[in-house]
């Protein structure tokens, strides 16, 4: 029964994410699902994000998080539309949370719509919002054992962005032995090593996203 009405849920999630993906898809809009455990660097990411790319593509940022609007207030002070979802509890966001802020956004005027999903290295990678990509981020501060711990998570994602590369003389983790397990469990992964701190290796994660908003309009 437990298993019938998972897969129940799933399906109907599914049935969404589709119906979500043809209104990004009919206004030309690329939209990405940004995941990673607490405290990786989502929302520095994004803030660096922003900064770079908002003269020139037009971004939107839907928030998860259990509780509070800290991260959304962060967001919003960067002049661009952001919107919070509380899910009280829920250890990830779906496709209904998600399509329950479409009216506070003018999809016609926007290039970008990042979802920041809750901190969660489980339920995030299998709940379809009707993105184009899931993107995660890995901080080298939570050890290089992640991807034998959390496969799906890497499976599911199309770019590893491995953060605070510039605490790595301070931590026990090898760059080396992450990269070679994300692709072995997922060979098309494309790989970024970054500091969201210094900045160091952001372009081609800037790059990355200006070329994917260019396919997608």
């Amino acid at each position: 029964m437990k298993i019938s009405v998972v897969r129940d849920i799933l399906e109907a999630n599914e049935r969404i994410a589709r119906q979500n993906r043809d209104l990004f898809t009919k206004n030309g809009l690329l939209v990405i699902n940004l995941m990673s455990s607490p405290g990786a660097g989502k929302t520095s990411l994004l803030e660096k994000t922003i900064d770079n790319l908002k003269d020139n593509i037009n971004i939107g940022v839907i928030e998860g998080d259990i509780q509070s609007t800290h991260d959304a207030e962060r967001i919003a002070s960067k002049g661009i539309p952001a919107v919070q979802i509380n899910t009280g509890g829920a250890c990830h966001l779906d496709g209904n949370m998600i399509r329950d802020t479409f009216k506070e956004f003018d999809f016609k005027l926007m290039d970008l719509l990042v979802v920041e999903n809750v901190g969660n290295l489980v339920c995030p990678a299998e709940f379809k919002l009707g993105e184009d990509y899931k993107i995660m981020i890995l901080s080298v501060t939570e050890g290089d054992d992640k991807p034998s711990k959390y496969p799906l998570m890497f499976h599911e994602s199309s770019v590893l962005l491995i953060n605070k590369i510039d605490l790595l003389p301070y931590v026990d983790c090898s760059l080396e032995k992450i990269k070679a397990d994300s692709l072995k469990i997922n060979p098309d992964m494309t790989i970024f090593q970054i500091s969201c701190k210094t900045g160091e290796g952001l372009e081609g994660w800037y790059n990355w996203l200006r070329e994917r908003v260019k396919i997608s309009q």
